[in-house]
């Protein structure tokens, strides 16, 4: 009964602190991400409940990388605090075995484990499709409301726009517009009026009536009058194309093996790092314990520092690693898999260097 009360005692600072260090770490790298993104949504003018979806949609595909760094952040805190109060050292001066004060590490980490494989098996590719398709909506239904009377636009890649008068949302009046998508023909297109729509491919289109158009070529002018002509009109700032991310790991090794050998090899890569991320997540729970007895003694910052220090090796190695298996200087194998090896070793050993104490 002693020991399941100072287990549960201990797993509830644990958990504590390892939620802090999820939401706070989440916070950080979505914040970047959000910067990048912002650029391509105020010029459609996204609401705050579209920014809301898709900081929603992005949860996931971070938590691959911040589940297995929160688990070490909070280890390393809250065993960092039982050392520098000495609590440590009075359980193990109690006959407490190293592996039982460790034990509260072992259960977050496997449950971080198991739901690191449910985010990278599922969760996170069903995020990234729906974010990819989020944000192409709102561009794509956003844009004709963009569109200001009187205003020169330059929502659209090589078109200025300016639109005299606007009835409504996708009605215009008295529209001129330069487009200069092929640099060597570029065109002068003027209607009484015309409709923005949007087809079910979020494909976007700009349906001209009663207008005039010139087109320059060198020295040579062509001049054409139309009752009806459609304009095919592309955002200026790029749709998120779909990526690896958004495969599931049985569709990434399906691709993989029926790809190149040159082309393979970004998809074995995106399979290893979806594998071996939740895989650290039992290598930390080996290697958290151990450290905070050194992070103890650094204050209370300590395990803060030391955690992120550890990560960031950690990460650098698998990015170096995965940049030359892409340029074929390793086996891709190599190159996946051999940081968290690493890692991996010296978790074990210096666990068992300090439970053999």
């Amino acid at each position: 009964m002693r020991i399941y009360t100072i287990h549960k005692e201990i797993l509830k600072e644990l958990a504590f602190t390892f939620v802090l260090s999820l939401i706070s770490l989440n916070f950080i790298l979505i914040v970047e991400k959000i910067l990048r993104l912002s650029r391509l949504l105020s010029v459609v003018s996204a609401s705050i409940l579209d920014m809301l979806m898709i900081i929603l949609y992005l949860q996931p595909p971070m938590m691959i990388l911040t589940l297995p760094m929160s688990l070490l952040v909070a280890t390393l805190v809250t065993y960092g605090r039982l050392n520098a109060d000495n609590e440590l050292i009075i359980l193990r001066v109690s006959g407490m075995p190293f592996k039982k004060i460790a034990a509260p590490v072992f259960a977050v980490g496997i449950s971080c484990f198991l739901a690191g494989l449910l985010i990278s098996f599922y969760l996170a590719p069903l995020s990234m499709v729906k974010l990819r398709k989020t944000i192409s909506n709102i561009i794509s239904m956003r844009a004709p409301a963009a569109i200001e009377e009187g205003i020169f636009a330059t929502l659209f890649k090589d078109i200025t726009l300016f639109v005299n008068e606007k009835p409504d949302a996708t009605r215009m009046k008295e529209i001129f517009i330069y487009d200069e998508r092929n640099k060597n023909e570029p065109k002068i297109v003027m209607a009484k009026e015309g409709r923005i729509s949007v087809t079910d491919e979020l494909d976007i289109s700009f349906f001209l009536k009663d207008g005039y158009m010139q087109i320059i070529k060198k020295d040579n002018v062509t001049e054409l009058f139309f009752e009806g002509y459609n304009l095919s009109l592309t955002l200026a700032a790029e749709q998120p194309a779909k990526k690896n991310s958004e495969l599931t790991p049985f569709e990434l090794l399906r691709d993989a093996k029926g790809a190149p050998p040159q082309a393979a090899i970004p998809l074995f890569l995106e399979l290893y790092r979806r594998l071996s991320l939740p895989s650290v997540c039992l290598i930390l729970m080996l290697l958290g314990p151990p450290l905070s007895l050194l992070s103890g003694r650094t204050g209370r910052l300590g395990g803060l520092t030391i955690g992120f220090s550890v990560f960031a090796v950690f990460y650098i190695l698998l990015i170096y690693g995965e940049n030359l298996a892409r340029t074929g200087k390793i086996s891709h194998y190599i190159g996946g898999w051999s940081p968290a090896v690493l890692l991996g070793l010296f978790a074990i050993w210096i666990f068992k260097r300090e439970s053999g104490k």
